[in-house]
């Protein structure tokens, strides 16, 4: 069991491949560029009213995505490398809006869910298209991992349609 575990060590990865039509400059901005990414953060019909970003290697972010109910839930992470337009990799932690870590828990979720996560997003040109690749490590297997597929499909699209 990993020491940032509070439960079960059933974990799978999840990873998504995306091709955007934009070249990678856009793909990237879209990730690293707060007024990109509240344009499509949070799953469909989700907003994301508060992001602050400190793009370099030990840097943080906190994100905050709004359900329409008005539940907001709150995201934080440190850069851990930082490949203009090639690869971005990040630890994911959920947080109260003060960027303080917090277990699922405090979202309703699976104590089984890790208090830390690691994501590895790859941008590759394809012409004037980007494909991009979202590795997220370690996501309890079952309900959660189910959810966190769909939430970041639904984020996926939304951050295509930004692109046109």
């Amino acid at each position: 069991m990993s020491p940032d575990r509070a439960g079960s060590s059933q974990t799978k990865d999840l990873t998504i491949e995306r091709m955007f039509d934009a070249p990678p400059e856009l793909v990237w901005k879209a990730w690293t560029e707060p007024e990109h990414i509240m344009r499509w953060w949070g799953p469909k019909d989700f907003t994301s009213p508060a992001c602050t970003v400190d793009l370099r290697v030990g840097g943080k972010y906190l994100f905050c995505m709004e359900s329409p109910e008005g539940q907001q839930f709150w995201s934080t992470g440190t850069y851990q490398e930082i490949v203009p337009q090639q690869r971005l990799v990040y630890t994911d932690s959920f947080s109260d809006r003060e960027g303080n870590i917090v277990p699922a828990t405090y979202y309703g979720m699976s104590e089984d869910f890790p208090l830390q996560q690691l994501v590895t997003i790859t941008f590759e040109a394809q012409g004037d298209r980007t494909k991009m690749t979202l590795t997220h490590r370690d996501f309890p297997v079952g309900n959660d991992a189910e959810m966190a597929e769909q939430g970041w499909n639904e984020s996926l699209d939304k951050l295509a349609a930004s692109l046109r």
